[in-house]
């Protein structure tokens, strides 16, 4: 007798067994068609729709492109420096000239009379500056890029309160 429950038991265990294998079949079934299956799908149609541009902005009209110029041109302000001729560092008894001729760039009219009282700072600044370049510092578009920058930082840091936006070369004469 106790050779039979003990037999049943088993049975029981098996089949119990049988069950939860068909459980994580079905389980692992289940898985893939209902929950990766339709992310995949998403996924796919989402990626798809970036590329094809649906989630981009509008690109803007000609009248809109003109209304943000005009806005911002609107508030630009340039102020002409005075001509610049310095003697340029050529390490020998031969001279070299740079005449520069120089307007900047500013935000607003309001900036104009704080800085006509650090013009002398500022073209001291410059004319300390441009006495130590060389004629080779000059060379091609990305000396003039690093004088434009360096000229930038330097005004920047003299004209302290007021920000100049940008320097603007209206003559650059090497000779």
């Amino acid at each position: 007798m106790v050779d039979e429950t003990e037999d049943e038991a088993l049975d029981a265990d098996q089949e119990e067994d049988g069950e939860s294998k068909k459980k994580k079949k079905l389980s692992g079934k289940f898985l893939v068609l209902f929950v990766l299956l339709p992310l995949l799908v998403i996924g796919g149609g989402a990626g798809g729709a970036y590329f094809a541009g649906v989630f981009d902005a509008p690109e803007p009209t000609e009248e809109e492109i003109a209304a943000k110029a005009a806005e911002v041109n609107k508030k630009v302000v340039f102020y002409d420096l005075p001509e610049m001729l310095v003697n340029l560092n050529s390490g020998n008894s031969s001279s070299s000239f740079l005449k520069l001729g120089v307007s900047l760039e500013l935000a607003d009219e309001a900036s104009i009379p704080d800085l006509e009282l650090l013009i002398p700072r500022i073209i001291d600044n410059f004319q300390v500056y441009l006495r130590e370049l060389r004629k080779e510092d000059l060379n091609g578009s990305q000396g003039v890029f690093r004088l434009k920058e360096e000229l930038l930082m330097r005004i920047n840091s003299s004209a302290a309160p007021v920000k100049v936006n940008d320097v603007l070369f209206k003559e650059m004469l090497v000779q």
